[in-house]
């Protein structure tokens, strides 16, 4: 947050200079954030927060853009599209540590272009209506999001799952908002106009809600994200605190999903357990459980 105050002068200058002929593009300022509020472990509660992100977001559309890349290829893409990018403030929010890679390089560009994607290989709704859209707009909840995807579908296959991930946070608004935003065709195509929506993000939860605002059934989005929780601790222990953690999702959905809602109670109790069950091995063992800490996507 030290650099907000200027990152918003920058943007406020951008502003007004689009307004004045004579001004010759610039290239973009481009803020790559790798410390972020999930994985700060070193640091502790007081240098975890994703503030940066609810400052760009304030800016006007014609300057602010916030991408966030769920892996390597996509930053890769993220980045290029942005270097080349003149006049606009750039915010891309990855994390420093190694993490699991989701896209090849030209899944990432075809998906960084569109801004957000259906990811079908984590889906299991066969392009049918899904019960319930698992969205995501970050790293950290996107390998949770892809991961309560997995468990549920070895849980409860009759469960018709979606799984959205948004790179270019953007695209969430209404087209009348920010030249970015999908119209509302693409919105539903993705979202459906009134299937319950749990979506995990990388920052505070109301940016979401405020994002998008006179969207179809707007009510029906579940957020879940940084509700000011933290310590120094083990990675997935971030994500339990902040109730953004795979099971917490689980949870959610299968509490949102009503087709199925007469098969969710034990499956409701064996995530809470698994919540238990962390919370007792983390302070006997100092790292997480083997099954969250090694886990990957299987067929």
């Amino acid at each position: 947050m030290i650099s907000a105050s200027m990152t918003v002068q920058h943007a406020k200058w951008l502003q007004e200079a689009s307004k004045l002929p004579w001004r010759k593009p610039i290239p973009s300022l481009n803020i790559l954030l790798t410390s972020t509020c999930w994985r700060n472990d070193h640091n502790g509660f007081s240098h975890q927060g994703p503030g940066l992100i609810d400052t760009v977001l304030s800016k006007k559309g014609t300057v602010a853009r916030i991408y966030l890349p769920p892996d390597a290829n996509s930053l890769l893409a993220t980045a290029d599209h942005c270097l080349r990018s003149q006049d606009d403030v750039n915010l891309i929010v990855i994390d420093k540590q190694p993490q699991l890679q989701w896209l090849s390089m030209e899944e990432a560009i075809a998906h960084c272009t569109r801004g957000l994607s259906t990811w079908h290989w984590a889906s299991n709704d066969e392009k049918m209506e899904p019960d319930i859209v698992l969205a995501c707009a970050g790293d950290i909840v996107t390998q949770e999001t892809v991961a309560a995807a997995w468990w549920l579908r070895q849980h409860l296959p009759e469960l018709k799952v979606r799984v959205v991930n948004v790179v270019d946070l953007m695209t969430l608004y209404p087209p009348e908002i920010h030249p970015h935003g999908v119209d509302e065709a693409t919105f539903i195509e993705h979202f459906t106009e009134d299937k319950p929506v749990v979506f995990a993000f990388h920052g505070y939860p109301r940016a979401i809600h405020q994002i998008i605002h006179g969207r179809p059934n707007e009510q029906r989005f579940h957020v879940r994200g940084f509700n000011e929780e933290g310590t120094t601790t083990t990675p997935f222990d971030m994500v339990v605190l902040n109730e953004t953690s795979r099971y917490h999702l689980c949870i959610e959905a299968l509490q949102q999903a009503t087709r199925v809602r007469g098969l969710t109670a034990p499956l409701i109790a064996e995530c809470n357990e698994m919540l238990e069950k962390h919370t007792t091995y983390i302070r006997e063992n100092f790292e997480d459980m083997p099954e969250v800490r090694d886990w990957v996507w299987t067929d």
